[in-house]
């Protein structure tokens, strides 16, 4: 038996992986990851023993060439987690009118809902794909705690512990970013391709749709739990002592105001930015940083979100209750969870959507008639959903070969420069155009087969619409 381990050791990037490959005969086993963790196992089998060697060889050179060196093992510590500390405790206010609960059985943060499904992720891993009525679609198993769920045009990336932005836009997860190994990960947002990262020092940081970092601005404060993209480009961070607007391309700063108390979460909706503190207030800024108005809640702010046309306002807060305030600011109603606290959370078509501290998406009719029976105390009866059983990681670099007969776009990795990009080389489409293409995929002159590419909406680039496959 030969086995080869291997780490990234460069002195930024992502140094905190590692990638282990054993020979046993004519048995191939893989495993990679984040030091300290368990990793993602794989293994093909193969004809004969020189060929599993062949393949072995060809897959360390490739990760050689990527930066990655042999290292003993156990040498290197665990990449640095923060998550957002936080207490719940039980409301004293009536039930709010919840439809359906689903058990995702872990604490969730991740939460994005659409026109067509509900997305939850919890801190082991698991990411769930509903619809609106609390049916599962599907499952994924990543490698490590989901931070947030966020959606860009028809794409649904999930930012993780492991520093590692996932694309589960296809059947099988795809890493998109890789963040840089010393950022301490709070939350993530992205628009057009364009990724901001927020983390435990204050920083936020842009990376475009290459995973290429663009800028890092440190603010006044820490702990910057807030980070928002709008449509053209404004980054609107906060902290722990205020938000902070920052040009998205360039990231020079627009402006800067305080808050009263440190920024728990953020929102952003039709030019207004809306930020939840620790001292229970919201507050709400246009995009010249005006404030426009201050709504209270009786405790610290976990979460907050508004309706699409900015006519109400919600937040969650750390005793269980979720409130409603109207456009003028004004309380309309205060009513408990019945499932804990809300740590993320979104309206949508008159249904408010919560991910809790004991791991449930709930899904609550937030409809003025509804509510009004819920202040009197008449509720509907509780669907409760649980999860299906565990499923395991899949490896992001596991492709299905296929040949030219499949239909689909053809791609091609090649060397730009200095640098590996992949581009079109179907018929009519741009062929100076980079595709966003996972890294950890790219191989010189390989050729790829994909369901489709979809230009971007601001241009410039192409995504790839469903599956990956790799061309014989």
């Amino acid at each position: 038996m030969q086995k080869t381990y291997l780490e990234l050791s460069q002195d930024s990037g992502s140094a905190h992986k590692f990638y282990e490959v054993i020979v046993d005969g004519v048995e191939l086993k893989i495993r990679y990851g984040r030091i300290g963790t368990d990793g993602t196992n794989s293994s093909k089998s193969f004809a004969t023993e020189d060929a599993a060697q062949k393949e072995a060889t060809k897959k360390i050179n490739a990760k050689k060439r990527k930066g990655y060196e042999e290292a003993v093992m156990g040498v290197r510590k665990k990449r640095s987690i923060t998550r957002r500390a936080t207490t719940s405790r039980a409301s004293t206010a009536k039930s709010s009118p919840v439809l359906w609960k689903f058990k995702s059985g872990s604490s969730a943060f991740g939460i994005y809902v659409d026109d067509n499904y509900c997305w939850v992720g919890n801190q082991e891993g698991r990411v769930f794909k509903l619809t609106h009525e609390g049916e599962v679609v599907n499952q994924y198993q990543l490698p490590d705690g989901v931070k947030c769920i966020i959606g860009d045009e028809d794409w649904i990336y999930v930012g993780c512990d492991d520093g590692n932005v996932y694309d589960l836009t296809g059947k099988l997860p795809r890493l998109a970013y890789e963040i840089n190994e010393d950022v301490d990960i709070y939350w993530l947002d992205i628009n057009n391709g364009l990724l901001a990262v927020s983390d435990a020092k204050g920083n936020v940081t842009c990376i475009n749709y290459e995973d290429e970092e663009q800028w890092s601005q440190k603010s006044q404060g820490s702990s910057g739990w807030m980070v928002r993209l709008d449509e053209v480009g404004r980054v609107f961070h906060g902290h722990s002592t205020g938000v902070t607007c920052y040009y998205g391309f360039d990231g020079n700063k627009v402006w800067e105001q305080s808050t009263n108390g440190t920024v728990l979460f953020g929102w952003y909706m039709n030019n207004m930015a809306l930020a939840g503190t620790g001292s229970g207030k919201l507050e709400l800024f246009n995009n010249a940083g005006e404030k426009q108005m201050t709504m209270n809640a009786d405790s610290t702010i976990y979460s907050c979100a508004s309706s699409q046309n900015n006519e109400y306002f919600f937040a969650g807060d750390s005793n269980s209750s979720i409130y409603c305030f109207d456009k003028d600011g004004s309380r309309l109603w205060k009513l408990a969870t019945t499932c804990s606290s809300a740590l993320s959370m979104q309206y949508f078509n008159e249904k408010l959507y919560i991910v809790t501290s004991s791991g449930e998406l709930t899904c609550i009719d937030a409809s003025e008639e509804a509510i009004n029976l819920a202040k009197e105390g008449t509720v509907p009866t509780v669907k409760d959903i649980k999860a299906p059983q565990k499923i395991d990681v899949i490896a992001t670099d596991i492709l299905e070969t296929v040949d030219e007969s499949r239909e689909g776009v053809k791609l091609k990795c090649q060397k730009v420069g200095s640098k590996l990009r992949v581009r079109v080389i179907s018929s009519g489409y741009n062929y100076e155009w980079n595709v966003q293409f996972p890294k950890n995929l790219r191989i010189e002159n390989a050729e790829f087969m994909v369901d489709d590419i979809k230009e971007v909406a601001a241009g410039g680039f192409y995504r790839v619409v469903g599956d990956i496959y790799k061309l014989n």
